[in-house]
């Protein structure tokens, strides 16, 4: 081999082991980082999960890209001092502390160079404007308020040439703002305050709110600048001394002094030229060939190695980089300007504004077939769900508010309560009660295997009866319009803190577009193929496959694409034609005693669910009362009353179920 190959594979491979070294040693860092943070700031024990014995990735407010911290979230969890040591996090992306008690200036964060979210507001934090956060140029979102920083706001924020959120509001910043430009700004607020002169243009299409609380403010939108018969600061002096104060700039030049390299790079050549005079021309092209053949299988083998690793970890950074793009983005929420503002409506609860999801911290729970699921924390500490509906058709305002009160009334123990919701002409929004643990779908599928624990027997009966109940009470919690869920699945079947079963995602068929995709393919009736109308009897149908989930542990086809694809009543119906019904259910189920029989009367309600004919199906309050009776309990209060209803002539099965 050569020798200039030799001399590059070899710096090659010395290269890619520094790599590794390096980046085990950046997660040491991290560890170091972390620990050193807690010691000094975390005096009332909160985060008790941080230690030594767990992997830091598993810590209560830690997220990770590749064994590197990348997302830190610690919210009102009473953090005191300072947070010098967060600074050696150098892979951080998102930083959100708000409220808690730390204090002192912000340490210099310039090395957090891939940092896009940073939330410090309702702090004790002093000092003037961080002369490091100019440099983040990756910044997105940027919120100060509610500390105790003073001083100027420096022209240099205008390097952020990203920032969508600006909020500085109720600190001690004095002087002028008329050099901010920052024209993708969409969330701004400067107000309580100390700071005096004109607003630049550049501002000016923010509300007059943003601006309140200060010492002397004008121009639009606040009163001109021509009604204030004096100004405190003439706008703009600051920046204009900057401009005319000397500079003594003599920037060195540094000459490259002769030397005598270049000689002995020229006798060097010289000599090489000779020697290679001397070499057969053929050995040459062979050596170069040999040369390139190593270094191209080196190579291949080095891709096909890292590109392994790289994908196997791809699916969790793409799951974060989602989570982020709900604060750095234009989506999911409205923008300042540029088309109709609607406004919040809500049924119960806690009320808020849109500004306030708008700065909400929040990141992406999944994406289902009437939009995307985000969970959004307010500045309160209130923790909501918030859905973005997409590829929907609504006939009008009045259309869309009409449906939405009739699902805003619904209540129930197995119901997922509709808070609130928004509409304009270009975004709708859903806000629903967030719940804390999860999906059906995530319980039963997710990390399946060692170290696992699975979902037992007696909870998966509990949650199936549940969501049947929840499924009972649309159908028959209102007469006219007759309401069908429309797109029941495993990952439509929320668990709340307490362990109950809570039905999400609920009459939304109403406004399925025809051009769209279908939705929950695995789940789908076989009528609904033909072009017949959604009803309840489609929605057994979906409810029989979940069943079928729960006793096989096996993803329906299309069930999010996470653990393949399968019809999942054709394959449970081969099976059992076989008579290898044992075959059918889970193994983790099998290390239960004397559920057999539980477990075969289940499998038959769920067949019976999942029949080709509609009218062999059985109604949900059926469903509901079958799976009583394997549990071997009583018939609920609630579902004696749906059966006496059911028995309207305004509820019959003919009444018609929403289209899709």
């Amino acid at each position: 081999m050569g020798l200039f190959p030799r001399l590059f594979l070899l710096h090659f491979l010395l290269f890619l082991l520094l790599q590794l070294s390096h980046g085990k040693a950046s997660s040491n860092t991290d560890l170091d980082a972390l620990l050193a943070f807690k010691a000094a700031s975390d005096t009332s024990n909160k985060l008790s999960s941080w230690n030594n014995s767990s992997d830091l990735c598993s810590w209560y407010g830690v997220s990770c890209i590749q064994s590197r911290v990348s997302r830190l979230v610690l919210e009102g969890v009473s953090l005191t001092g300072t947070i010098q040591s967060l600074t050696l996090l150098s892979q951080l992306r998102v930083l959100s502390l708000k409220n808690n008690l730390l204090s002192g200036p912000i340490p210099d964060l310039s090395n957090l160079t891939t940092l896009k979210l940073l939330f410090l507001s309702r702090n004790f934090f002093s000092g003037g404007f961080p002369a490091s956060i100019p440099s983040l140029f990756r910044l997105y979102r940027l919120d100060l308020s509610h500390n105790n920083f003073s001083g100027s706001i420096p022209a240099s924020v205008n390097q952020l040439a990203h920032l969508l959120t600006l909020r500085l509001e109720d600190n001690r910043f004095t002087g002028s703002i008329s050099s901010i430009n920052l024209p993708n700004l969409q969330d701004f607020n400067i107000s309580g305050n100390l700071l005096t002169g004109a607003v630049p243009k550049s501002l000016s299409a923010f509300p007059r709110t943003a601006f309140a609380r200060n010492l002397v403010l004008c121009g639009s939108p606040l009163p001109s600048c021509a009604n204030i018969e004096s100004e405190p600061t003439r706008p703009g002096s600051d920046a204009a001394t900057a401009v005319t104060s000397p500079v003594n700039a003599n920037p060195s030049v540094v000459a490259s002094s002769p030397s005598s390299k270049p000689e002995n790079n020229g006798s060097t050549l010289s000599s090489n030229h000779h020697h290679r005079g001397k070499v057969n021309r053929l050995a040459v092209i062979l050596i170069v060939i040999g040369d390139v053949a190593i270094l191209t299988l080196v190579s291949g083998l080095l891709f096909c190695y890292f590109w392994k690793s790289f994908k196997s970890k791809d699916g969790k950074r793409s799951q974060l980089m989602e989570g982020e793009k709900i604060v750095y983005s234009s989506s999911p929420y409205p923008q300042q300007g540029g088309f109709e503002r609607g406004k919040m409506v809500f049924f119960e609860g806690t009320r808020f504004e849109l500004e306030d999801l708008l700065r909400a911290s929040a990141e992406m729970l999944g994406k289902g077939g009437f939009g995307t699921a985000y969970r959004a924390v307010l500045e309160g500490g209130n923790v909501v769900a918030v859905k973005r509906l997409k590829d929907i058709q609504v006939g009008g305002k009045r259309e869309f508010e009409q449906h939405m009160e009739i699902l805003g009334r619904l209540r129930h123990p197995n119901v997922v309560t509709l808070k609130a919701y928004y509409y304009a002409r270009d975004e709708k929004l859903l806000v629903y009660e967030y719940m804390q643990n999860g999906s059906l779908f995530s319980l039963l599928h997710g990390n399946r295997g060692p170290g696992r624990t699975p979902l037992d027997w007696t909870t998966r009966m509990k949650i199936a009866e549940g969501a049947a109940l929840g499924i009972a009470f649309i159908h028959h919690a209102c007469r006219s319009p007759k309401l069908c869920h429309g797109n029941i699945k495993s990952t439509n079947i929320l668990i709340d803190r307490t362990g109950t079963a809570r039905v999400s995602d609920f009459g939304l068929s109403v406004f399925a577009s025809p051009a769209a995709a279908p939705r929950s393919n695995g789940y789908r009736a076989p009528e609904l193929s033909d072009g017949r109308g959604y009803s309840d009897k489609a929605d057994v149908y979906a409810f029989g496959v979940v069943l079928l989930e729960m006793l096989t542990g096996k993803c329906s086809s299309m069930a999010e694409n996470r653990c393949g694809e399968m019809d999942l009543p054709m394959w449970v119906q081969s099976v059992v034609r076989e008579e290898w019904t044992a075959e059918v259910f889970d193994l983790e189920l099998m290390r239960y005693k004397d559920i057999e029989e539980e477990m075969v009367g289940m499998l038959q309600v769920a067949m019976a669910c999942t029949s080709a004919a509609p009218d062999q199906r059985p109604k949900i309050s059926q469903v509901v009362k079958m799976i009583e009776h394997i549990r071997g309990g009583e018939v609920s209060p609630s579902q004696e009353s749906f059966d006496s209803v059911s028995e309207s002539a305004s509820m019959s099965e003919d009444a018609g179920g929403v289209g899709q």
